[in-house]
This record gives C-alpha cells, structure tokens and sequence, in this order.
C-alpha cells in the first residue's frame, strides 16, 4: 500500500489525544493503527481500492485525530471524534453501551466507512460498514479482514 504523505494532516496526534481518545470510547487502539496514525494522519491512500468478495471499494481517505477538529475547518471532517458524532447511534448495537464499539478509521466513496469493530474481541477485526443499510441501534458492517495490518495488505 502508497499514500500520499503529502496528505496527512498536521500535527499528528500526541500520546496525550490518543489515551483521551481511548478513555472516551472504552476501546484500545491496536499499536499498528496508532503507529499509522502517528506517520498518516489523515492522508490519502495512492493505493486505494480494496478488493474484497469479487468487488471493488474505493478508500477516499484516512481519518485522523485532531486536537481541535473546529480549527481545521477543511480537514475538520475527517477528524474520527467529528466522525463518530455524526454516526453515534448507527455504529452501536447496545444503548447502554459505555464508548463505542465501532470505530470508523477510512472514508469510502458512496458513504460507507472502514472501521475497526470491537464487538467481538478487545482485537478489533477489520469491517465496512453499510450506511444505507444501518438504522440507529443497527450497524450492517462486513468483515474484510482480521485485523490491521491485513487490512493494509489487501489495499493495491
């Protein structure tokens, strides 16, 4: 897999915005995403289509972790707190749920996203997740990979 460093969105996050992220959402981050995160943040894959059960999906762009997405007014969107505001409800399963569970990390064309699913294990497995077919309380998401770093080895 190429990205475009040029892309990424600076400053990258600190070890300080991660932990938060993480205490936030009761999830921890697997060290291979952090690590992207840290060198990528928020930059566009120059390799960016993911083949997965005889179909094609286009990754628009990463997304990061600002500081203070409201300071980055063009690159704001992007931004994964921003995100999982928008989404809220449609990425969880269980409204007693403390954090989330589902964590979108990729804009895909059309609307869907690739996120890192936790509902299975403290590992999270890879998935697209369907935004025409996911209602509030009802996330249809796909499992594409096992983890992270297969993940990246799928993208040409």
């Amino acid at each position: 897999m190429r990205i475009d460093e040029k892309t990424s969105i600076k400053p990258f996050p600190s070890d300080e915005r991660i932990a938060w992220f993480e205490q936030s959402y009761s999830i921890k981050l697997p060290q291979s995403y952090i690590d992207f995160l840290k060198r990528y943040n928020g930059s566009t894959p120059i390799t960016n289509v993911l083949k997965f059960d005889r179909q094609e999906y286009v990754i628009e762009r990463f997304l990061c972790l600002l500081d203070n997405p409201k300071e980055h007014l063009e690159d704001g969107w992007y931004d994964l707190t921003s995100v999982l505001t928008q989404l809220d409800g449609r990425l969880i399963d269980d409204e007693e749920l403390i954090g989330m569970n589902v964590i979108p990390i990729a804009a895909m064309f059309a609307g869907d996203f690739i996120c890192l699913d936790f509902r299975n294990s403290v590992d999270p497995e890879i998935v697209i997740w369907d935004h025409e077919e996911s209602e509030e309380l009802e996330p249809v998401t796909t499992v594409v990979a096992s983890d992270f770093e297969e993940f990246l080895a799928m993208l040409s």
